[in-house]
């Protein structure tokens, strides 16, 4: 068994801030589990030179996690991405946000800040009102796919030598004596002795942190279930919008449920593509530095909350694509005429359609036999505003890939010191259900690996 003095579960943003925080201190041995590859074999499995093992997933699990490693958006404002200011104030919160932020800069995230000026904001935030919407401005840094990498080899140099990486094997489950962490079992069954641990999963470890936390009797707090479709449009129609703010931040309510609806990950001139949770397959997308496509695609999620006795949105989210995945050999496409109409999408539909898609491997179906009812009215009435907002994006040729779900819904119980109940387990990130996104992730891991330095020097 060998002993470190913390086991960091995660190499995605937060586990990797944790990590750069603890390393200043020299006395401490830290260790960094990962259950994915390592950055350069990652690459090569995006690029096809090599393949994955059997049941990972590249696009989710390896260092960097997801969202660092595909696309890498840099949201700027604590009002956006997670709960850190709710949890920790909006000053500390804040302060956080700027601490990280000069540390991917140091590491080479670009200096551009897509932000429009205040008459431009002014105007489409009352343009937007007019049509039912609500503007959130979203300052961002846009590293892209390809400079992603670059970014993350730079935080992959720095850990080298002073911190113990060790990917391709995950955290099976966390030791626990007498209510006091005792280290973490592996996947191939070595145990790592320590008192601290701080689990910072992503989105591909939620499940497993979900069903960790249960197990040790932890407090969980069911959070809200996004589920939705990636809609594609010609690049040229949402042109002002992204030109001016890059990532457009638009929140809806629907007439008929009071659902919330908001659009989330903009890819101008992207690409469509999918990714797999175990045996789900959902749609997502992505864009490089430089355009790759004349198409730009956003998703549309419906928020919705349940009440007892229901505890376990994640499943209820995979059993939503599951129903995608039935009706075809992996996501479905439809074109948003043809939805309207009650029809499936063809193949010769959509070759009738001025647009073409940039996820082939998509099948044309029909999204009416997966989504709920209310979530079907929700988005398209979301569609119609936006279109009254952006005319062309309800055109019928509009295009929607389903179902896109985020599964990092369930939230780990913490105090302001993200400790949970078991004394030494700390947690962070999206998996926790404590943040949404790359920022305010790095923030909370940075604040975690503070929280055990201090702790710890005691």
């Amino acid at each position: 068994m060998s002993a470190f003095d913390v086991v960091v579960v995660g190499a995605g943003p937060a586990g990797i801030f944790a990590a750069l925080e603890l390393m200043k201190n020299g006395n401490l041995r830290v260790a960094l589990v990962e259950r994915g590859a390592d950055l350069e074999e990652r690459l090569a499995m995006r690029q096809g030179q090599a393949q994955p093992q059997e049941g990972s997933n590249p696009m989710l699990e390896g260092f960097g996690g997801a969202g660092a490693f595909c696309d890498g958006k840099l949201t700027i404002t604590s009002h956006v991405g997670g709960h850190l200011a709710e949890l920790l104030g909006t000053e500390r919160a804040e302060e956080l946000l700027s601490e990280v932020e000069q540390i991917w800069l140091a590491h080479g995230a670009p200096r551009e800040l897509h932000s429009a000026d205040e008459s431009f904001l002014a105007d489409l935030g009352r343009r937007a009102t007019l049509c039912g919407l609500k503007l959130v401005n979203v300052p961002l840094r846009h590293m892209g796919t390809d400079g992603s990498f670059q970014v993350l080899g730079s935080m992959r140099r720095e850990l080298d030598g002073k911190v113990e990486l060790i990917t391709g094997n995950g955290v099976s489950r966390i030791l626990v004596e007498g209510r006091k962490v005792a280290g973490v079992e592996l996947d191939d069954g070595t145990r790592l002795q320590s008192s601290v641990v701080i689990v910072a999963p992503g989105r591909g470890g939620a499940t497993w942190l979900h069903d960790e936390a249960e197990r040790l009797g932890l407090v969980i707090t069911p959070g809200a279930v996004d589920l939705g479709v990636r809609v594609e449009v010609p690049a040229a129609i949402v042109a002002e919008l992204t030109d001016n703010l890059y990532e457009f931040k638009l929140l809806y309510w629907a007439r008929s449920f009071d659902n919330l609806v908001r659009t989330f990950c903009v890819c101008p001139y992207g690409e469509v593509i999918t990714v797999r949770h175990g045996d789900v397959v959902t749609v997502n997308g992505h864009s490089y530095a430089e355009p790759t496509s004349d198409n730009t695609n956003f998703a549309l999620l419906v928020s919705s909350r349940f009440t007892e006795p229901f505890d376990d949105p994640i499943s209820y989210g995979q059993h939503i694509a599951r129903l995608a995945n039935l009706l075809g050999d992996s996501v479905l496409v439809q074109r948003l005429g043809d939805l309207r109409v009650g029809r499936r999408s063809t193949p010769s539909r959509l070759r009738h359609s001025i647009l073409e898609p940039t996820l082939k491997s998509a099948t044309p179906g029909d999204l009416s036999y997966v989504l709920p009812y209310r979530h079907l009215r929700a988005l398209l009435e979301m569609i119609e505003a936006l279109d009254k907002l952006a005319p062309g994006v309800g055109a019928g040729h509009t295009l929607l890939y389903g179902v896109e779900v985020k599964l990092y819904s369930s939230r780990l119980q913490t105090d302001d010191r993200l400790r949970t109940e078991i004394s030494g387990l700390y947690a962070c990130g999206d998996g926790a259900g404590l943040t949404r996104g790359l920022m305010q992730a790095s923030a909370s891991g940075l604040w975690a690996g503070r929280c055990v330095a201090e702790a710890l020097g005691e």
